[in-house]
């Protein structure tokens, strides 16, 4: 997993509450198991019509948004069924940060994991973030993950909580295989001496 450092991206306003993880990445797309390749079905049935051409009211189909890097979404976001296909979808298209009043526990933890930012702000804050954002390309946050900081276009400064554990796994790049295998040298000893005291096993 990518190390997740300091960024300035654009942010999308997707106000729109309780979007699901089946709205995220639908069903028809889960049979793969590769983190890559999601991203071109991420938020199929909103992105495309029924002939699969762009829908042109969608936010990420519209220009000043193509290249969004941030969501700015409605309450309550990745709600629904526990789908780790739905931060890999995300992630594949580039999302690296979603910012919401809400966002549901499981999708939250395997954000984490994936490499994605998820950031709980009040009401007003998200707000303010999805006024900057529906102004367009210029709506640039920098998400600043190491002081817990994310800075608006006008300079305004957006303190957000994060636990430490969870912070250092990002700032490091460490998935669950990656933290085992800051282990390895434990589990090795652990190995040969297992070895050692049950030879018969």
């Amino acid at each position: 997993m990518k190390k997740f450092e300091q960024f300035t991206g654009i942010a999308a306003p997707m106000p729109l509450v309780n979007i699901d993880t089946d709205m995220i990445i639908p069903k028809q797309f889960l049979k793969t198991v590769k983190r890559t390749g999601l991203g071109v079905s991420l938020f199929f049935e909103m992105r495309y019509d029924l002939e699969g051409k762009e829908n042109p009211d969608f936010v990420l189909n519209k220009d000043a948004w193509k290249k969004a890097e941030i969501i700015i979404a409605g309450d309550n976001f990745g709600c629904g069924s526990s789908r780790e296909h739905a931060p890999w979808a995300l992630l594949d298209y580039g999302i690296k940060c979603v910012i919401s009043t809400g966002i549901a526990d499981i999708f939250y933890n395997n954000c984490f994991k994936n490499g994605i930012l998820p950031i709980t702000l009040p009401k007003e804050q998200v707000d303010m973030l999805m006024d900057f954002a529906e102004s367009g390309s210029n709506a640039r946050l920098t998400i600043d993950l190491e002081n817990q900081e994310i800075t608006a276009p006008d300079g305004a400064k957006i303190p957000f909580e994060i636990d430490s554990f969870k912070k250092k796994c990002l700032l490091e790049g460490l998935d669950d295989i990656g933290l085992t295998m800051e282990k390895v040298s434990h589990i090795d000893k652990f190995e040969d001496n297992y070895s050692l005291t049950r030879p018969w096993l």
